[in-house]
């Protein structure tokens, strides 16, 4: 570990050296003389805030030799660098951190520390309300691509005392700002730590994708599909999960909060539901689970009726297309299948401006002229077009990409083994979910293991004053709201 130089000519040539200041044009370098001693100042452009930096640099100007030759440095943190967030360190490892991260550090010959002065600041949007979390009525704030706003949108709803907000870093060159975020009286300590060690052990460059790297370093499991922590975007949804005793990650760059120990369950839960009566909420969280379930059993299941009819009662016989189509039911769904996720990405990367008439290409040329031309049967089209509509009823993203290829799972042993491969895939699917753990929770929870209360207000929206009691799964400290 390099220590700050009482020299400040050998400060700066190494922080040249080191930081190559001439190869980048926005590392700013400052010599200055105020109170007749040298002095540097080491930035970055566009993190500083001007205004501040010129008024601290105007109080450093009216200074009197007289006033610095007795303890320097503590005149200088105490009185005549004004700001609130401002240390003394000596690591020079440390202060170059502090500088690539956008903080101003100020280096005064004959000292042995440096000054840091946090008047940082990034560019950021406004805090507006999420695309995939939209509610009829409630707050239209959510979280930005800055991590303090982020921190000060989740303290603004938790004034709780035991409210910790745990800083870290991540990535041996990005040194990524990383928050931990519980309510210390409610949090299981062992799983704070546990998730602490974790964050800890991450052992990489940096964090390009931010959250989602976090996540493939925490589940272990790359190759399954489920989301290991639940995302979201709303400061109302952090607040109530760490109410009920969860533990939430923060990334520096990411709009996106982690909320980790889900369960497959609150996956499907949305803020909607709790803005509304008790009883609507509750229809809604009803009709939502049955959008999902349809999304996943409906196209192997109907597969599987239309290749052998003689399971359908004369009821139902009318399911099934009416004549033998050219191309088989399987490739009609394995088609549309992948027409659906190219329509997705291609609405993903479309202007704004240009999505109508994507929405038109979409449903005159691909959907109704496909029909014609003898590509789908009717009924195909109709019934893709429920299981997409389940699929985007699903909350969370990484729940419906999961269950798309659940889907397509099902469907494959359905075309292969006929009723016992649908049975079977049914099976192992469940078993899977089962057999998974997210942090040492049960993702089946509270189905397996059973438990009658929590099953009760994970299928319906219970009022709030009847829900006195929190998940036991997280094993709370206060057990009782």
């Amino acid at each position: 570990m390099r220590k700050v130089n009482t020299n400040l000519n050998t400060n700066v040539s190494y922080l040249k050296t080191y930081l190559a200041i001439d190869k980048s044009f926005d590392l700013i370098y400052l010599e200055l003389n105020y109170a007749e001693k040298d002095m540097a100042m080491f930035m970055v452009d566009g993190f500083v805030k001007d205004d501040i930096m010129a008024f601290i640099m105007q109080s450093l100007q009216r200074l009197e030799p007289y006033e610095l030759e007795i303890d320097t440095l503590k005149k200088l943190v105490k009185r005549d660098v004004p700001f609130i967030e401002i240390e003394a360190m000596d690591d020079m490892d440390s202060l170059i951190d502090f500088i690539l991260s956008g903080a101003t550090v100020l280096f005064v010959d004959g000292l042995e520390k440096a000054i840091i002065i946090d008047a940082r600041t990034y560019p950021a949007r406004s805090p507006e309300e999420p695309d995939l979390e939209r509610v009829v009525r409630g707050p239209r704030d959510g979280f930005v691509e800055t991590l303090v706003f982020n921190t000060s949108l989740t303290r603004r709803r938790v004034r709780d005392r035991s409210l910790r907000m745990e800083f870290m870093q991540v990535g041996r060159r990005s040194k990524t700002d990383v928050v931990i975020s519980y309510i210390e009286d409610i949090a299981d300590s062992r799983q704070v730590e546990r998730i602490k060690k974790l964050v800890k052990s991450i052992d990489t460059d940096g964090l390009p994708m931010a959250e989602k790297t976090i996540e493939e370093f925490f589940s272990h499991r790359y190759w399954n599909p489920y989301p290991a922590v639940r995302y979201t975007e709303r400061p109302d949804t952090v607040a109530s999960h760490l109410y009920e005793g969860h533990i939430i990650l923060i990334i520096d760059g990411s709009p996106c909060a982690m909320i980790t120990q889900t369960t497959y369950w609150q996956h499907l839960q949305h803020a909607e539901e709790y803005r509304q009566k008790p009883t609507v909420g509750a229809y809604l969280r009803f009709v939502r689970f049955i959008a999902i379930f349809l999304s996943l059993i409906l196209l192997p299941l109907y597969y599987l009726f239309t290749v052998q009819p003689e399971l359908l009662s004369p009821a139902l016989s009318f399911i099934g297309p009416e004549d033998t189509e050219a191309i088989p039911i399987l490739v009609q769904f394995l088609i549309a299948e992948l027409g659906l996720d190219v329509l997705r990405m291609a609405s993903i990367h479309t202007p704004s401006s240009l999505g109508t008439a994507l929405g038109l290409v979409a449903a005159i040329m691909i959907g109704e002229v496909s029909v014609q031309v003898g590509w789908f049967s009717h009924e195909v089209v109709l019934y893709i077009a429920t299981a997409a509509i389940g699929s985007y009823a699903t909350p969370s993203y990484e729940l419906s990409m999961a269950n798309r290829l659940v889907r397509l799972f099902l469907l494959f042993t359905t075309a292969l083994f006929g009723v016992s491969g649908y049975v079977a895939g049914v099976t192992v699917w469940l078993l899977f979910l089962i057999k998974m753990r997210t942090m040492d929770t049960p993702y089946f929870w509270p189905m397996v293991p059973f438990s009658a209360k929590n099953m009760r207000d994970t299928f319906i929206r219970f009022p709030i004053p009847v829900r006195h009691l929190r998940p036991s799964i997280l094993r709370p400290k206060d057990p009782d709201r």
